[in-house]
């Protein structure tokens, strides 16, 4: 039979109350003798703990036994009532081994009677109710907080996998976009194809390094933003422009990555982008931890297909992460996007 080591709060638990038990069960077998006779106090104390201790181990060991056959917490009444049975296989065997052991082998001059075996059967109740009690309460309460920790893991994967699912919608669509700009650039401009070439490669390497996080700092956004704006100006030119006015104290803030990315090129998409009408893009920051990408409304005529992806990708991350605050605010001449920064602490 494996025997199981007592944690270290029952132990320090019966440290501290065995010294009254065996007080209080002295005060049963010997009455008044207690207070004249030292050797009680020399040489009964110990033994009484020591045998209160084998006692309280093989109490341990049933409770250890009756956890691990019924660990759940829907299994708690069944729990309880095994446990409960403890009083007579280990508590109650307990009182009558002590009191016959001092009577057959006469220590101390004791001699067993009805009124000493009832009152220490008594106390015996009594202190496995408070603690058996006490015990109980605690072992639900690390279930519980072992159910909580459980289902907040199960949510948090959840949420990554949803968050990858979203990040994988971005990349090929972002690149498709790309491809159809590099292939009108090739039988325009093959210089500027070139140009537009590398440009694409310094972005889609932060593409595949960036699928791999949830979150991206502002200072690393706004420097992909700015190669991303490169390859947009290489092919709409003066049609295009871009105002950035960012505060460096949120350098360090965070915000869903590629979510600039999918702002900028849903502004780019859905508006007429010409040297005669240009497309101006504001991104700068706010008081209150936001970031805000303003661009002048003027509506296609045409709209493209949408495939729904930019704007309800950004509300439904910052949904994942809890986070409330994103705001999309359309007027008769403005078209806005409202970001809100989180902080993290970095590791240093």
């Amino acid at each position: 039979m494996k025997f199981y080591r007592p944690p270290a709060f029952q132990l320090y638990g019966f440290i501290i109350s065995m010294p009254v038990i065996d007080y209080v069960l002295h005060v049963i077998m010997f009455g008044d003798r207690l207070y004249s006779e030292w050797q009680l106090w020399a040489f009964s104390f110990p033994l009484l703990f020591l045998l209160g201790m084998g006692s309280w181990y093989l109490h341990y060991q049933y409770d250890h036994y009756i956890r691990a056959r019924f660990p759940e917490l829907r299994e708690t009444s069944r729990r309880v009532a095994y446990k409960l049975l403890v009083n007579l296989l280990v508590m109650t065997p307990s009182i009558f081994v002590i009191l016959f052991l001092y009577d057959q082998l006469h220590l101390f001059g004791y001699d067993i009677n009805a009124e000493d075996i009832k009152w220490a059967l008594v106390q015996g109740l009594c202190v496995n109710l408070v603690f058996e009690t006490l015990w109980e309460v605690v072992y639900i309460l690390e279930k519980y907080k072992e159910s909580l920790s459980e289902k907040e893991q199960m949510e948090q994967m959840s949420i990554q996998q949803e968050f990858d699912n979203l990040k994988s919608q971005v990349n090929p669509h972002f690149l498709f976009n790309c491809f159809n700009t590099l292939a009108s650039l090739i039988s325009e401009d093959k210089q500027q194809a070139e140009s537009f070439l590398n440009e694409l490669s310094k972005v889609y390497r932060y593409l595949l390094r960036t699928n791999e996080w949830g979150l991206a700092t502002l200072e690393t956004e706004m420097k992909f933003i700015d190669s991303y704006c490169r390859l947009l100006k290489t092919r709409h030119g003066d049609g295009l422009q871009f105002n950035f006015e960012i505060d460096r104290r949120y350098n360090a803030y965070q915000l869903p990555s590629l979510s600039l990315q999918l702002v900028v090129e849903n502004a780019v998409k859905h508006n007429i982008v010409s040297k005669q009408q240009p497309l101006l893009i504001e991104i700068f920051t706010t008081s209150g931890h936001k970031l805000v990408v303003n661009n002048n409304l003027q509506r296609k005529k045409q709209q493209e297909s949408s495939t729904k992806i930019g704007l309800q990708n950004i509300r439904a991350k910052y949904k994942l992460l809890r986070q409330e605050g994103f705001q999309v605010m359309e007027g008769e001449k403005h078209f806005m996007v409202v970001m809100p920064l989180l902080y993290t602490a970095q590791p240093e």
